[in-house]
């Protein structure tokens, strides 16, 4: 039975619009916070989940495989939580992607290990990895089209930051969680129970945003194709690939910049930099923190200065930025150790980039599809770059210590270049201050 529209949005955010807006990006954060810890603990869920005859760099390599199977399981779940969303409903598919990552991150907390299990705990932590992949397959999709339908036509941009911001808080909030538990208990407290607490407490406070986002409303955007029978009469990806492959082909390219601006100026960053050129550990984690921090917020100012400057006119001083983050962190840094954290700083701002992409591609594609569209772009883009991007990069630094900034530059204006040309099925009114 239709469901009665939603008030539509005003021009303006009203409290409703902020608690919206607060607790989509909180579970974002929750979400994200759930998948990386796993990498931040990842020698220890090794020693426990695989046998001991097996040498460490086996049982390293074997449990990074399962690392990895979070990400193989992405383009699926985001595939299916879409194709629901777009028939029934944005808001069920957004509160069900966290309870999908919450549950199999608390029981990962709670599974006994090889010892217990023998051959089933790693065969069990696969599956509850798969889980939570394709829970973050469909959460960042499902998050940017429930936050964008919900805001007023002059406010998409700093809805989508605002959500983008969340799910980078996540990462800053793992990476957090990690220090702190290496601050508080010993090595040995760690090894043997410790490394569980983050987990526990990840898929508490997971299941606890899942509980708030039974506030939520649905989108009016949703709410009014539902009352007037407008919903996509087919399967949605299939629409998709018929009347929206010049949208697809932009927004795989432009997140091919957003997983290039992620994976070599945050997550790779500090093993780079201590290969490379000898930096230390702890200045690295610094270092790492401070982009973290620093992508958070420009995430936020990046999608409201879309709001007053429209998204042509914040594409060219963002891959300004970007451009000369990458050349900073690899090729300054090296030689300016005493700038190294200003240029983390400088480096995280241009990552900010990662706002102007769920901008661009919430516009691209008409409502109807647009949670599909939207979501088997990203998550390709994502399967496909997020695996090949290390790589390339690892085989390139044999050949140029500065290989990691070039790539990152070229991906950066290729993907300035396709946003630019992105496709806007739904005009926006002039900007204004707001």
């Amino acid at each position: 039975m239709p469901v009665s529209p939603a008030p539509s949005p005003t021009p303006r955010l009203t409290w409703k619009d902020l608690r919206t807006l607060a607790l989509a990006a909180l579970g974002g954060a929750l979400e994200f916070y759930d998948f990386v810890i796993f990498a931040y603990f990842a020698k220890i869920i090794a020693q426990h989940f695989f046998p001991a005859s097996q040498p460490d760099w086996l049982r390293q390599t074997e449990t990074f495989g399962l690392f990895g199977a979070g990400y193989l399981a992405r383009p699926l779940g985001g595939v299916i939580m879409a194709h629901f969303g777009d028939l029934h409903g944005r808001k069920k598919m957004f509160a069900f992607s966290v309870l999908l990552m919450a549950a199999p991150t608390l029981l990962m907390g709670l599974l006994p290990g090889f010892g217990t299990l023998g051959v089933g705990a790693p065969l069990a932590l696969l599956l509850l990895r798969m889980a939570q992949g394709a829970a973050i397959g469909g959460e960042a999709p499902g998050g940017w089209v429930f936050v964008a339908e919900h805001a007023s036509a002059r406010h998409t941009g700093l809805a989508c930051g605002l959500l983008t911001g969340g799910l980078t808080a996540g990462m800053l909030i793992g990476s957090l969680v990690a220090l702190g538990l290496n601050a508080a208990l010993s090595p040995a407290a760690i090894a043997a129970w410790g490394w569980r607490l983050p987990f526990i407490l990840g898929g508490v406070f997971g299941l606890i945003a899942m509980r708030l986002r039974r506030w939520l409303h649905e989108t009016p955007v949703f709410a009014e194709m539902q009352a007037s029978d407008t919903l996509a009469r087919q399967a949605p990806l299939l629409a998709v690939l018929r009347a929206s492959r010049r949208a697809i082909i932009l927004s795989v390219i432009g997140t091919w910049t957003l997983t290039a601006a992620i994976v070599v100026l945050l997550l790779m960053m500090p093993a780079l930099l201590q290969s490379l050129h000898g930096f230390s550990a702890a200045s690295t984690m610094r270092a790492s923190l401070v982009a973290t921090l620093s992508i958070t917020i420009a995430a936020v100012a990046i999608g409201a200065a879309t709001d007053r400057w429209g998204l042509r006119g914040v594409i060219p001083p963002v891959i300004a930025l970007l451009v000369a983050g990458a050349w900073g962190l690899y090729a300054v840094a090296p030689a300016h150790p005493a700038w190294f954290m200003a240029l983390a700083a400088l480096a995280g701002i241009g990552a900010g980039y990662v706002s102007l992409v769920p901008i661009a591609m919430v516009r691209a594609f008409p409502p109807a599809i647009r949670f599909s569209g939207l979501s088997f772009s990203y998550n390709l883009s994502y399967a496909v770059f997020g695996g090949l991007t290390p790589a390339c990069v690892s085989a390139l630094v044999g050949h140029d210590p500065r290989a990691p900034a070039l790539y990152v530059i070229g991906t950066a204006l290729a993907g300035g270049a396709a946003l630019w040309a992105m496709p806007d099925v739904t005009p926006r009114p002039p900007s204004r201050r707001i």
